[in-house]
């Protein structure tokens, strides 16, 4: 079976650079993965992409030796076990709130006897290789979200969880969870205190840490704190910002006369 880059490069000590994508196409998720990134997540949860457009867009990524990630939108067994099947090497969990909630997701991730996930890895035999169901369950890495109160509370529980690989903090929703202002970088006090008690707990069960950044700089930060799986941006913010930023170099070389024609 094809080997996880992530599990080689945590294994090294390193930080895996995650990119991610929110824009159903194909072609974008190619030319983002022909970048360089370590790894690309899907967002099913927030993105606007379905099933059609990641399968779709796995199949791009395989182009590359970039490493297919997708959040799926819910804590749905069927959902879990379809974007594993259709090539997923990874998969993010949000809102995994108990330990029972995080049973409920290595099961759905691992074949019997360790869970409970259905047999016809239809396009993973593709992508991973025909001895695909006899390494999945120790090749695929899995990943809950912890972004609630409730999932704060009962993290030392959820971490017990056995076949868990990671934990991924959303910093917005978990600022949301505790009254602060929905931010990726510069969290307000309370929010600053819970990420480096994820990450001290992660770390005391040798669990990989991951977390969502709006910047390189952050993410840079983020891994000289510990965290081995960081997240910059996403396809459609990058996008945005180069085009301003080109705009924005042309509106100041054209003087005040605007873009009304040339």
């Amino acid at each position: 079976m094809r080997a996880n880059k992530l599990r080689q490069i945590w294994a090294e000590g390193n930080a895996v650079v995650n990119g991610w994508l929110a824009i159903p196409n194909s072609f974008s998720a190619e030319t983002m993965a022909h970048q360089g990134w370590d790894s690309l997540t899907i967002d099913l949860q927030h993105g606007v992409n379905d099933y059609l457009a990641a399968v779709n867009m796995l199949t791009a990524i395989s182009t590359t030796d970039t490493v297919p990630v997708v959040r799926v939108p819910w804590l749905d067994p069927g959902i879990l076990m379809k974007m594993l099947d259709a090539g997923a090497y990874g998969v993010i969990c949000p809102m995994i709130n108990t330990a029972e909630d995080a049973e409920k997701l290595v099961a759905s991730t691992h074949y019997p006897p360790r869970g409970t996930r259905s047999f016809g890895p239809i396009r993973a035999f593709l992508y991973g290789g025909q001895d695909y169901p006899d390494h999945a369950n120790d090749t695929i890495v899995t990943f809950a979200m912890i972004e609630t109160r409730q999932g704060l509370d009962n993290l030392e529980e959820i971490l017990k969880v056995d076949g868990l690989d990671a934990i991924y903090i959303g910093p917005s929703d978990l600022s949301l969870a505790l009254g602060c202002k929905p931010t990726f970088d510069d969290v307000e006090p309370p929010v600053v205190e819970a990420i480096e008690y994820i990450l001290a707990k992660c770390q005391e069960r040798g669990l990989v840490a991951g977390i969502h950044n709006g910047t390189p700089e952050f993410a840079l930060k983020r891994v000289a704190m510990g965290f081995q799986f960081v997240t910059i941006s996403s396809d459609a913010r990058l996008m945005a910002a180069g085009a301003q930023q080109v705009l924005g170099r042309m509106h100041q070389g054209m003087g005040s006369g605007g873009s009304g024609g040339y």
